[in-house]
């Protein structure tokens, strides 16, 4: 037993569990209002895209009219005015091609910023039992490759779906204008093919949705171990996480492997059955000439259009595979954009006005899942201004006292009240912007020392910024850099001593000037003169605000005015140092256990000052 708040490390395996997707069914409607904002982007591209598939069905035509006119009238002026009317076809063609495609591409791009934006949005909006629940590297998948996915399918798939079938039908309908026979021949073909393009697609999806999951695993992988690299590096774990990035990355592999078979069985497979047909229809095309109903020009025509037929079905048929491994990723996104916060303002909310700080628990239970409670009934009255200290064993529910309070979660039981609100009936915005937390372990944004602090209040002027840093003690070593406020703190504020970090906090903290205080106390790995000065500054933090600290050092305790003492869940006792020591309780084993070694050079200190 101890105070030192307890550490639940993630066990970290060589085999990276499965992302879980549940069947969240695509809401069409939800996807195409994304195109809505480009509609008359979208209106040129496809009068470009008709433009350039009724133009692609008059080569088979010219083609025609050459065997069957010129060349047997051997009329060289209509060849000339023949070659060079297929000439204008062709540059218009490309003109509405270059207009397709750009325009096309154009709203793919805002369609990724798009969603990336509102996804990213979405995420601010939940609650942190979500991010509890999920890592980075997941979340960082869905936002890059998930949506390049989703671009595809709404912009490149959709245009190559109206585009190729606005070519088949009409080629289908010249083919029947030509020879109504041959043309029934070759549909009686379809059928063998379609089948055979809807089996290979749903074996595509399930192949192409595992393929997306492995890369998001390694992706989480990846993120995970740069983001505690200095880990990393103090264990000398390096082998062992390239051993375990590896494995995430072979998985991949072999999933894009088996991926990779089905596609190369794919396409030869389709290749035969096109060419298949094709031989097919030059023999009964063949029967047709020789008996008089189709002449050597219409046959040639016929088999040119017989091929825009067959690549225009193949095309969707490729199509439709490209669909089935685009619906796991558009899956994933709308996952998490249905996914609604647990924690929500209620309707009628009222914005908290500013508050003297009069925190109440009552009767207040928790649970994270159904199977563990981890807060029972607890009930506590803390006083405007009063410093209150938890203090209890491993798991007796310190943390999550402190994540009830800025409403990161809602107790399951019970009420919490600022000054008479209940924290449900107010905003979190309004809650949020009256509690400063300064966490056990120090997290910075990897900018500058001076956008850190001003996280605490973005408009904030710069005399109130060096105020700030100077009450936190962080003035001094801020304008000892080369860079002074402009210095950059690294990821995560890697560049900066532990107790620099934990000094730029304070200031941050002290910017917002918040009324109730969060304060996770870590001062035991610091040196003495770190520890000095983060307590100077946490002291000058602590004034005229209600805090509550989980208390890791005897000093904290003794500043206290009161001693909250959980166990399991509960306050199981409650009172000033004296109070609970002369009590001989569970304060008193735990203080035999961890402090007593403390009270002398604590005593000392407080004798000096």
């Amino acid at each position: 037993m101890g105070f030192k708040a307890s550490r639940k490390w993630r066990k970290s395996s060589l085999e990276t569990p499965e992302l879980e997707v549940p069947d969240v069914p695509i809401q069409w409607r939800q996807m195409l209002a994304y195109l809505r904002p480009y509609r008359l982007r979208l209106l040129v591209t496809f009068l470009a895209l008709i433009t350039s598939a009724g133009l692609s069905l008059v080569f088979p035509a010219v083609i025609q009219r050459v065997i069957d006119s010129v060349l047997q009238e051997r009329n060289l002026a209509l060849l000339d005015s023949i070659t060079l009317g297929l000439l204008a076809v062709f540059l218009l063609r490309s003109i509405s091609s270059l207009v397709e495609t750009y325009n096309l591409n154009y709203i793919g791009e805002r369609i990724v910023v798009d969603l990336r934006k509102q996804l990213y949005a979405h995420l601010q909006t939940l609650s942190l039992g979500f991010f509890v629940e999920r890592r980075v590297g997941e979340l960082v998948s869905r936002m890059s490759s998930d949506i390049t996915v989703m671009r595809e399918l709404l912009t490149n798939n959709l245009t190559t779906l109206v585009q190729q079938t606005l070519i088949m039908l009409g080629a289908v309908v010249i083919m029947f204008l030509l020879n109504w026979r041959l043309t029934l021949f070759i549909l009686a073909l379809v059928p063998i093919i379609v089948a055979f393009g809807f089996i290979f697609g749903m074996t595509f999806e399930r192949l192409s949705t595992r393929v997306q999951d492995k890369i998001a695993e390694s992706t989480v992988v990846s993120e995970e171990v740069l983001q505690n690299i200095r880990e990393v590096k103090s264990f000398a774990r390096e082998s062992y996480e390239i051993e375990r990035y590896n494995r995430a990355v072979d998985r991949s592999l072999q999933a894009a492997l088996r991926l990779l078979v089905l596609r190369s069985i794919f396409g030869p497979t389709v290749a035969f059955l096109a060419f298949g047909g094709l031989s097919l229809i030059l023999w009964f095309g063949g029967r047709e000439v020789l008996d008089g109903r189709l002449s050597g020009g219409e046959l040639i025509s016929f088999l040119v259009y017989g091929l825009t037929v067959a690549g225009s079905f193949a095309a969707l048929v490729g199509l439709y595979t490209s669909f089935q491994q685009a619906v796991g990723a558009t899956k994933r996104v709308f996952q998490i954009m249905a996914t609604q916060p647990t924690v929500r303002d209620d309707p009628d909310a009222v914005e908290l006005p500013r508050v003297e700080g009069r925190l109440t628990f009552d009767d207040v239970h928790f649970r994270y899942d159904e199977r563990q409670p981890v807060l029972r009934g607890v009930n506590l009255d803390i006083q405007p201004g009063e410093i209150i200290a938890l203090v209890g064993p491993s798991g007796a529910g310190k943390s999550t006292t402190f994540n009830l309070i800025p409403r990161f979660y809602d107790p399951d039981q019970g009420s919490i009240r600022i000054d008479g609100y209940d924290l449900r009936c107010v905003t979190q915005a309004s809650l949020r912007a009256q509690v400063g937390i300064v966490p056990q372990e120090t997290m910075l944004f990897g900018g500058t020392i001076r956008e850190n602090i001003l996280y605490g209040r973005l408009d904030a002027s710069e005399d109130e910024l060096i105020a700030a840093a100077q009450a936190a003690n962080a003035h001094d070593f801020i304008t000892s850099l080369p860079d002074g406020y402009e210095t950059i703190v690294g990821e995560r504020g890697i560049k900066l001593s532990g107790g620099q970090r934990q000094r730029v906090a304070i200031a941050r903290a002290i910017l917002k000037d918040p009324r109730i205080l969060l304060l996770d106390e870590a001062t035991s790995s610091l040196d003495n003169e770190s520890e000095h000065l983060v307590q100077e500054a946490l002291a000058r933090l602590m004034q005229n605000r209600t805090t509550i600290i989980i208390a890791h050092r005897l000093s904290t305790v003794r500043i206290a005015h009161r001693i909250a003492v959980m166990d399991k869940g509960q306050i199981v006792e409650l009172g000033t140092h004296d109070e609970l020591l002369a009590r001989d309780g569970l304060y008193a084993k735990l203080y035999d256990m961890q402090f007593r070694d403390q009270d002398r050079p604590v005593a000392e200190m407080e004798t000096q000052a």
